[in-house]
């Protein structure tokens, strides 16, 4: 089956997909007459494992060490549940703190800093914290539509120079080769349009965030 099958079995975009065979998770079978990568149901199975262990937390290089007979799938889960111990551990601490200020009946200005500090800062140093990343789309849709209008800018200007002198200039190119310029000049036109709704719906759906992940 090719990717766009196992993109709907799995539920994984082309994206995820083609990292793992980068990262060395997965390596399809090539079709020998156009290339093409060739998936079967064991490459299936492999991704659909492998999304399970990343909905865990587990990274990347470490379900690769699982794979290559480098750590056993016993020996990573004993870690995981350490960490959500830890994890758990630093929520019941957030926990007592929102209690201790909900409990205190007291207003902002009154507010003593000074423990709720020292116990913030005792788990920022072990890497917890409750904000979560701020994936702003908006700015980065921004940027995508800023870039694809310099080069849309660029072709349409270059459109319309030629139109200009076509339709100004007494010598004039023939006509079939001023349409075979603007036929031409229209194709990456079309291609920019397109690539930016594919990156678009690439940053909706969160693809753009997938490598922080990793």
């Amino acid at each position: 089956m090719l990717i766009n099958e196992v993109e709907h079995l799995v539920g994984l975009s082309k994206k995820s997909i083609r990292f793992y065979e980068e990262s060395g998770l997965l390596t399809p079978k090539r079709n020998s007459e156009n290339d093409y990568r060739v998936y079967d149901l064991e490459d299936v199975d492999r991704l659909k494992k492998i999304k399970f262990l990343r909905e865990l937390d587990v990274p990347v290089n470490e379900i690769k060490k699982i794979i290559h007979r480098e750590l056993t799938l016993q020996e990573c889960m004993k870690d995981r549940i350490f960490k959500v111990e830890q994890l758990e551990h630093n929520l019941q601490k957030v926990k007592e703190m929102c209690k201790e200020i909900a409990d205190g009946n007291t207003t902002l200005e009154e507010m003593d800093m000074t423990s709720f500090c020292q116990d913030m800062n005792i788990l920022n140093k072990e890497g917890f914290t409750m904000r979560k990343g701020n994936n702003n789309h908006a700015k980065k849709i921004l940027g995508a539509l800023l870039s694809s209008l310099v080069f849309l800018s660029l072709f349409l200007f270059l459109i319309g120079v030629i139109t200009y002198f076509q339709m100004t200039e007494i010598d004039k190119m023939p006509w079939f080769l001023y349409f075979f310029l603007i036929i031409v000049l229209g194709f990456p036109i079309v291609g920019i349009v397109i690539n930016f709704i594919k990156r678009v719906k690439e940053i909706r759906g969160g693809e753009e965030d997938e490598a922080s992940k990793y």
